[in-house]
C-alpha cells in the first residue's frame, strides 16, 4: 500500500466547527488534547500507520500553531526527501488570485493544486482533523480499488446519533453499501450512518472534480458536489468499527475527554498496534506531594500536585497547590492553581492562574472555558 495514495487533510469544512475560545487563535486541529497530543495527531498517525508518506495539509487561516506543532514532520516520520508534510494556504497564489472571492474548501484546495498534480501516488484519502479515532485505512484503500467506486467515503454506524455526532452528515445506502442520498443528523433518531467526512478516490479524478467544480461555480465545498452527483457518479461506503469522536463543539470535546479517560477507549487509541505520534516534549517526571490525591485521570509530566484531582485531563507542566479540589477539568499546559483552589467542569487554555481560594464551576455537559494567558 505504501506510495500508491497520498494524504489530504482538509481543515476548511462546511459549518466552520470549532471549540469556542479555544480556537480564537489556533485551528480546531491543533487544539491540545489528551494531555500530551493535538487533534490533528490522530488522523495525521493514522495515514502514517497506513503507509501514507505523502501528506498534504490544506489550512486556510490561523494556522501558526499548527506549523509550530508539526515542524518538518519528523516526529511522524514524514521529513523525508521523497513525499513527507506540506502544509499550505491559498494565499497570494495564482488561482487564489483568481477566485478570491470564493470561499470554501474547492477554492483551498484549487489554490495550491499543483502540489497535487505533481505527486505520483494512484490514489488520494482526503479526510478532515477533527473525525477522532484509530483507524487503519489499508482495508478502506483495497475496498475501494475492488468495488471500482468512483468515490468510496468511510463511515460508522451508531446507534446514539439522537445525542452525539449532531450536525454531521448522514448516509442513506442501498444493501450493497452504495450511497443513495446524503443528509443531515439533526438528532431526530438514534440510529444513523455517520459519514467520518473521509473519502478515497483516483488522484486524477479528484483533480477533474475541483477544477470542474471551479469552472462551473456551483459549489464551495467538495462534499456538496458529491451529493449533487450521486445520481451521476458510483459512490460507495466503507464501514468503520471501532470508536470514534466527531470534536465539532465544546461540549463534543468535553465528552471526548471523559471517553478517553476509561479503559476500553484508551486502550483502542493509545495502546493499540497503531501509535499515534506526536512532537516530542521531554520533561521531568511529574512530581506528587504529600498532600496529592490523583483518581482516573490523566496526568501528562513535568506537574507539581499536592491537591486532589478526580476524573481530570492536566496537560504538561502544571502546578495544582495545597488543598486544591480539581474535578470535572481540563487544564492545559503552564497553569498554575494555587492552594484552596475549587474547580469543577472547567477547561483552562495554556497559561493560566487562579489565585489562592477561589472556585470556579461549570456545568457538566456545558463546561465553562477560560481563555489562555488569563489571570484570576
Amino acid at each position: 500500500m505504501k506510495n500508491q495514495c497520498m494524504g489530504l487533510i482538509n481543515l476548511e469544512k462546511k459549518g466552520n466547527p470549532n471549540i469556542n475560545i479555544l480556537n480564537y487563535a489556533r485551528p480546531l486541529a491543533s487544539t491540545p488534547i489528551a494531555g500530551r497530543y493535538r487533534i490533528i495527531d490522530f488522523v495525521l498517525s493514522n495515514m502514517v500507520n497506513s503507509g501514507i508518506t505523502n501528506v498534504g495539509i490544506y489550512a486556510k487561516e490561523k494556522y501558526r500553531s499548527l506549523t509550530d506543532h508539526l515542524g518538518s514532520g519528523k516526529d511522524w516520520d514524514l521529513s523525508r526527501k521523497k513525499g513527507g508534510l506540506y502544509i499550505f494556504s491559498p494565499e497570494n497564489t495564482k488561482y487564489n488570485n483568481n477566485y478570491g472571492f470564493r470561499t470554501g474548501d474547492v477554492y483551498s484546495i484549487l489554490a495550491n493544486i499543483d502540489y497535487i498534480e505533481k505527486s505520483t501516488e494512484e490514489y488520494i484519502l482526503i479526510a478532515p482533523a477533527y473525525m477522532l479515532c484509530s483507524m487503519d485505512y489499508k482495508e478502506a484503500i483495497k475496498y475501494h480499488k475492488e468495488s471500482k467506486n468512483d468515490i468510496t467515503v468511510i463511515y460508522k454506524h451508531v446507534s446514539n446519533a439522537d445525542e452525539d455526532f449532531l450536525e454531521c452528515m448522514t448516509l442513506d445506502m442501498d444493501s450493497n453499501n452504495r450511497v443513495l442520498n446524503i443528509g443531515a443528523n439533526i438528532g431526530a433518531f438514534p440510529s444513523a450512518n455517520i459519514s467520518m467526512e473521509t473519502y478515497i478516490m483516483k488522484r486524477t479524478d479528484f483533480i477533474k472534480c475541483i477544477y470542474k467544480i471551479a469552472s462551473l461555480g456551483t459549489h464551495s465545498y467538495f462534499e456538496d458536489y458529491i451529493k449533487r452527483e450521486l445520481q451521476n457518479i458510483k459512490v460507495g461506503g466503507f464501514e468503520f468499527n471501532d470508536y470514534l469522536k466527531c470534536i465539532n463543539s465544546i461540549q463534543s470535546y468535553s465528552q471526548a475527554c471523559k471517553e478517553m479517560l476509561k479503559k476500553e477507549v484508551s486502550t483502542e487509541l493509545f495502546n493499540s498496534e497503531r501509535k499515534i505520534f506526536t512532537k516530542d516534549k521531554s520533561q521531568a517526571p511529574t512530581i506528587y506531594m504529600k498532600n496529592a490525591d490523583v483518581k482516573n485521570s490523566f496526568i501528562a509530566t513535568g506537574c507539581k500536585i499536592d491537591g486532589k484531582v478526580e476524573n481530570c485531563t492536566i496537560f504538561r507542566k502544571v502546578e495544582i497547590g495545597k488543598g486544591a479540589v480539581i474535578k470535572n477539568c481540563v487544564i492545559m499546559q503552564n497553569c498554575k492553581i494555587e492552594p484552596g483552589v475549587v474547580l469543577e467542569n472547567v477547561i483552562f487554555d495554556k497559561n493560566i492562574r487562579i489565585s489562592e481560594g477561589k472556585e470556579l464551576k461549570g456545568d457538566k455537559d456545558y463546561p465553562m472555558v477560560i481563555e489562555k494567558n488569563q489571570k484570576l
